[in-house]
């Protein structure tokens, strides 16, 4: 069964996420068949990116979401559009559409707002009185 997923990618600690089509047995980094989006939750407004067009189309013959790509599907309005794409309308004016809603969004900052986290270890021994 085909499943489309994360792909976690990015520095320890500091996550950011590949929306991936890939088989169901492979695992959570290993390989996959196509690369389709991307997600950064540390972003402020947090980045999500599909190739729409992609998605749809392994989307109608049959690849599975997980839960999370479920959720970002529903916030991103590809669920509707894959609803109107199995009542007979084409990928292209699909994909036009959401090509389209990307670009009234406005360009978006591609840094992360939020800060690493630090581990700060004290190196000061206690004196000896």
């Amino acid at each position: 069964m085909v499943r489309i997923r994360l792909r976690r990618v990015g520095l320890k600690k500091q996550p950011s996420y590949r929306i991936v089509v890939t088989d169901r047995e492979s695992p959570r980094d290993g390989r996959f068949i196509e690369n389709v989006g991307f997600y950064n939750p540390r972003t402020e407004p947090i980045t999500i990116e599909f190739k729409e067009d992609r998605v749809l189309y392994w989307l109608s013959v049959g690849a599975q979401p997980s839960e999370p790509v479920a959720r970002l599907i529903v916030k991103n309005g590809t669920k509707a559009r894959l609803e109107r794409l199995r009542k007979g309308e084409t990928i292209e004016a699909l994909a036009q559409e959401a090509a389209a809603e990307k670009i009234a969004r406005g360009t978006q900052n591609p840094k992360t707002s939020h800060r690493a986290p630090t581990t700060t270890v004290s190196s000061v021994a206690p004196s000896a009185e």
